[in-house]
């Protein structure tokens, strides 16, 4: 079986500020680490490799420090790393990552299934997995928490719902995105960081992959963020304070002003 993990380097979330003039999140100073989410994909993937066969090959696309990234899932058990990194891609929002991604996926060739984690702690879109089956022309199922069957042929699985899950059949090739539930990403062994430390990262343009200039980065992102700012105040707010008796004494005067 052929697998393909999309994972992404995120701002470390105590860390996350924005550029006031761009509108865009602050990378420079600020420490990433690879997106949770993404964690557990690349752990159900070598999960997968470890009961069926086959490789996974992790994707990523960003800047070159990006690699860091590649390399701790190559430690937890990923075979291949392919890094698209360009100042092309810049201020991509998910549509272009999407295809971006998408182009990235067809240079690397045939593959049986993609799994991406469900969404980017930096975004919370959860946009960038379905865009990308959409862009790949293939079936896609979101929110996976268990891959109950898998089989050369079909996966069986629970899809995590407001009330319950859903139990789903989908043949391949598939796209996938899973949240935490789903596993416990292992700790790497010393043999994966060894391996980790010599892995050669596949690196590709824009070019390499063949992408229209006009569908990456900014240019080629319908949405842009022109604003932020925070959220209105809700109104008048008083702290009450003394014992509960008192507290509730205040309390009484206060919701009888509204009576």
């Amino acid at each position: 079986m052929k697998i393909i993990v999309c994972i992404k380097q995120v701002p470390d979330a105590k860390d996350v500020r924005l550029d006031p003039e761009t509108n865009t999140l602050a990378r420079e100073g600020v420490q990433s680490i690879m997106n949770p989410y993404d964690q557990h994909a690349v752990e159900e993937a070598v999960s997968l490799k470890e009961q069926l066969g086959g490789e996974v090959t992790v994707l990523s696309m960003g800047p070159p420090q990006a690699e860091e990234v590649l390399k701790q899932a190559i430690s937890c058990g990923a075979d291949n790393a392919v890094l698209i990194s360009d100042r092309a891609f810049a201020g991509a929002d998910t549509w272009a990552t999407s295809y971006t991604l998408a182009k990235a996926v067809q240079k690397i060739g045939k593959f049986d299934l993609i799994l991406c984690g469900k969404q980017a702690i930096d975004g919370d879109t959860a946009q960038v997995g379905p865009g990308l089956a959409i862009q790949l022309e293939i079936p896609f199922v979101t929110c996976i928490q268990k891959i109950r069957e898998a089989n050369d042929t079909e996966l069986v699985m629970e899809r995590m719902m407001d009330d319950g899950y859903d139990v789903i059949a989908a043949n391949y090739p598939v796209l996938l995105t899973v949240v935490k539930d789903i596993n416990q990403p292992r700790v790497p062994s010393l043999k994966g960081k060894m391996k980790a430390k010599k892995v050669q990262i596949q690196v590709l343009s824009a070019e390499d992959v063949g992408a229209d200039s006009t569908k990456i980065g900014l240019a080629g992102s319908p949405t842009q963020v022109v604003d932020v700012f925070p959220p209105p105040p809700r109104g008048e707010r008083s702290l009450l304070t003394g014992t509960i008796d008192e507290q509730v004494e205040q309390l009484v005067k206060k919701l009888a002003a509204y009576i």
